[in-house]
C-alpha cells in the first residue's frame, strides 16, 4: 500500500504541480490538474481525453492532449499530442527519477498572423513568464514540490504544419507560392530534465513544453527558409530558361 501511494504521489506531483494528496479517482484527478496547470502555464485552453495509470508497471499515459491556439490566431489547435507516457525509475527518495518521458505523434501548427507573430512563440512567451528565472531548486524542499529528474525526453513522429496564409506580404515579395504545407520530423530527443539535482515537480511539464516549442520553432523556421531558397532557385532557373529560349529561338 505504501508503494502504491508513493507511485501515485510522484505521478500526480510530476504532472499536476506537486499536489500532496491522492484523490479517490486518480485518473480523473490527474486529468483535471493537467488541464488546470497546462492552461495556467500556456495561457490558453488545455484539454486531456483520459489517463491510463498502471501501478504495477509504474507507468502513466496521458491520451489525446490538445492545446488551443492563443488569441489572435486560427481556430485550429496549436498542438495535439496523441499520447505522453512516463516510466518511473528510482522512487526511493528525492530526487525521484523518471526513466523516460515519451511524446508520441504530436500534431503541431506553426502559424504566422498578419504582423508576422508566431502562435508557438506566443505560447513560449507565456511559459517563460510563469517559469522561475533560476533553475536552481530551493534548499528547503520540504516546503516545495518534490524534486524530479527525467533521464530522457523523446519525441516521435511530429507532424508539423506551417501556415503563412495570414501573413501580410504587402511591400515585399515572398518567393514561396505555397503558403500552407506539412512536414514530418524524425524522432528526436530533447535531453534530460532536472539533472543533476532535480527540478521541482510543478515546473517539469512547463520545462518540457518549453524545450519542445524551442525545437519545433527552430525546425519550422529552417523549413520555411529551405522552401523559400528552393522556390527562389526555381524562379531563377525559369528565367534562365526563358532567356536561353529567346537567344536560341526556342
Amino acid at each position: 500500500m505504501k508503494k502504491l501511494l508513493v507511485v501515485l504521489l510522484i505521478l500526480v506531483a510530476l504532472i499536476a504541480g506537486g499536489l500532496w494528496y491522492i484523490a479517490n479517482n486518480a485518473g480523473g484527478f490527474i486529468k483535471e490538474q493537467v488541464e488546470t496547470q497546462g492552461t495556467a502555464y500556456l495561457g490558453t485552453s488545455v484539454s486531456l481525453a483520459n489517463v491510463d495509470l498502471n501501478i504495477g508497471e509504474g507507468r502513466l499515459t496521458l491520451n489525446d492532449l490538445d492545446v488551443e491556439n492563443p488569441q489572435g490566431f486560427s481556430n485550429e489547435d496549436a498542438f495535439s499530442l496523441e499520447s505522453v507516457t512516463l516510466d518511473l525509475g528510482d522512487i526511493s527518495g528525492e530526487p525521484y527519477r523518471v526513466q523516460s518521458f515519451s511524446i508520441a505523434a504530436p500534431e503541431m501548427l506553426y502559424e504566422l498572423n498578419a504582423t508576422g507573430t508566431g502562435n508557438l512563440m506566443v505560447l513560449k512567451d507565456n511559459l517563460m513568464k510563469k517559469l522561475p528565472k533560476s533553475s536552481t531548486p530551493p534548499k528547503d524542499s520540504s516546503a516545495s514540490s518534490p524534486l524530479v529528474i527525467i533521464d530522457n525526453v523523446q519525441v516521435s513522429k511530429v507532424r508539423l504544419k506551417l501556415d503563412f496564409e495570414n501573413l501580410d506580404t504587402a511591400g515585399f515579395e515572398l518567393p514561396v507560392d505555397q503558403r500552407v504545407y506539412e512536414v514530418e520530423l524524425p524522432t528526436f530527443s530533447i535531453g534530460g530534465i532536472g539533472q543533476p539535482d532535480g527540478l521541482p515537480a510543478d515546473q517539469v511539464g512547463a520545462v518540457i513544453a518549453n524545450k519542445l516549442l524551442d525545437k519545433v520553432i527552430d525546425e519550422a523556421k529552417a523549413e520555411a527558409k529551405r522552401r523559400a531558397a528552393d522556390a527562389a532557385k526555381e524562379k531563377l532557373q525559369d528565367k534562365a530558361k526563358e532567356k536561353l529560349g529567346e537567344l536560341f529561338g526556342g
